[in-house]
């Protein structure tokens, strides 16, 4: 299983931070959190989120192993 963890405003729109998922690849696992909580799924999706695996940011699909930590990062802001 996955080890997902939201960070931010998408932890507070999902209601919880830390959540253990099965999945064999980084789209499949945005599915599985889509179908369970629609919005979190379009947040997800939206503009400037950025995922971590295993703390290196990715972009695209890629398979997932059994021990893998995959962590959705909200849009930064600075100034």
């Amino acid at each position: 299983m996955a080890k997902v963890l939201l960070f931010g405003q998408l932890a507070d729109l999902a209601g919880w931070r830390q959540r253990d998922v099965a999945a064999k690849s980084l789209s499949e696992l945005a599915l599985v959190l889509s179908q369970a909580d629609p919005a979190l799924g379009e947040a997800l999706r939206g503009k400037g989120v950025q995922v971590a695996v295993n703390q290196t940011l990715v972009r695209g699909d890629m398979a997932l192993s059994a021990d893998v930590e995959v962590a959705w990062l909200p849009p930064m802001s600075g100034g």
